[in-house]
């Protein structure tokens, strides 16, 4: 029985990054022998199991056949036989197919450390092409990584590539997807995920809407980088710089997709994208089952981002409606997030990333003038029911007219 560190802990390791979670393998044992030395099993899909002592895991070496559609058709086979080589060639990068002993000698028969120096995500072995989830994760590490120079070796990008036009992408679970998608938006280069992914032809397949933004022109007076999908870009990688959370940043992605449906020959005008967009970022929301927060947000950012940059000009009765929209008086953060959305939108454009957005602290202000409205004198003159929600909403009115006329 021998128990080796294996994958991210190893790979981290060796780039100088601290090891968050480790992942360790026993080779040369089987279950049964497993079981009788106390360990309790765990995992339906494969044997893995906690030590009853600290509750670290260890997975049994094992191997896996392809036997249907999708991340889940596979069969695995886990017994004493399998050697540590054979364990490390199903998974899917070179540098995640390193293993460390006891002593801390790195074993590395497919040449993971060569390809850390290189800054090269490669592929294993031609069996990569057999998991779609393969995609979005290679996408994910060029993302996690892009800060180190890496990117995709040709050959695997090419992989990709025929795995996304093979159809597998499409049996994918939203569950599977979700989680690989909302990880990678939390790395510090999410844009260089999306790029990846449409690199290899899967955006189209996954998100069809964002990858038909790519090539469509905007006003350059507005839009100095001019093309949609670069701009979307832009406004995502302002949103990992500001460290915003995964709301914002899934909000950013989808906000413009309106854009893509605007009739060539209204081009690079894009009159009521707003309004366009709702379907197209209702039907990604569905598609992937995002969270409940994800998903307003996106709609919300969607319908009303352009309000926001307007924001100095909106009337009073206008901006009451907005807040209204957002239900400002029981749900401050969200917002709070719009806001900072539509900055993150207004900053992601060529030469723009580092202007002042003045309407943020103006929407900050309305928000918080809105909210101070105190409602008892209101029920002391015997205001109830929906004639109380009519008179609030007239105080607002004129707290938010007198709001704005201090600011002008």
């Amino acid at each position: 029985m021998k128990i080796y560190k294996v994958g991210g802990a190893v790979r981290d390791r060796l780039l100088g990054i601290k090891v968050t979670d480790i992942d360790r393998m026993v080779v040369g044992v089987s279950a049964e022998e497993m079981l009788a030395k106390g360990y309790k099993p765990v995992g339906a899909d494969f044997p893995v199991f906690l030590d009853p002592n600290n509750g670290d895991e260890y997975a049994l070496a094992r191997t896996e056949r392809k036997s249907g559609r999708g991340y889940g058709g596979f069969v695995f086979h886990a017994s004493p036989e399998v050697t540590l080589e054979e364990d490390l060639i199903r998974r899917d990068l070179t540098i995640n197919a390193m293993a460390e002993d006891d002593d801390g000698n790195i074993i590395d028969p497919y040449h993971g450390q060569d390809d850390l120096e290189a800054r090269v995500l490669r592929h294993v072995s031609p069996a990569f092409a057999e998991d779609p989830l393969r995609v979005l994760r290679v996408a994910r590490f060029a993302a996690r990584y892009a800060h180190l120079g890496f990117t995709v070796a040709p050959q695997t990008l090419e992989l990709m590539r025929q795995l996304s036009e093979s159809g597998e992408l499409e049996a994918l679970t939203p569950e599977r997807s979700w989680k690989e998608i909302s990880r990678a938006l939390m790395e510090d280069q999410p844009q260089v995920f999306i790029q990846v992914l449409r690199d290899c032809n899967a955006l189209k397949t996954l998100m069809p809407e964002v990858d038909a933004l790519f090539g469509v022109p905007q006003p350059e007076v507005h839009h100095p980088e001019i093309d949609t999908g670069v701009h979307t870009l832009s406004v995502l990688e302002q949103a990992a710089v500001h460290r915003q959370p995964l709301t914002v940043r899934w909000a950013c992605l989808l906000h413009d997709l309106g854009k893509g449906t605007t009739p060539v020959d209204k081009l690079p005008q894009h009159i009521a994208h707003e309004q366009r967009g709702l379907k197209l970022i209702k039907a990604v929301n569905e598609r992937f089952k995002a969270p409940k927060d994800c998903q307003e947000l996106a709609l919300l950012v969607g319908q009303y981002h352009t309000h926001g940059h307007r924001a100095l000009e909106l009337k009073a009765s206008t901006l009451l409606e907005l807040l209204q929209s957002f239900d400002v008086y029981r749900r401050p953060q969200r917002f709070e997030e719009f806001v900072v959305s539509c900055e993150m939108d207004a900053r992601g454009r060529k030469g723009l990333e580092q202007r002042s957005y003045p309407q943020a602290d103006y929407l900050r202000g309305a928000a918080k003038a809105a909210r101070e409205v105190p409602v008892a004198p209101l029920l002391e003159k015997g205001f109830k029911g929906p004639e109380l929600g009519e008179a609030l909403k007239r105080e607002r009115l004129k707290v938010l007219q007198t709001y704005k006329s201090l600011q002008a």
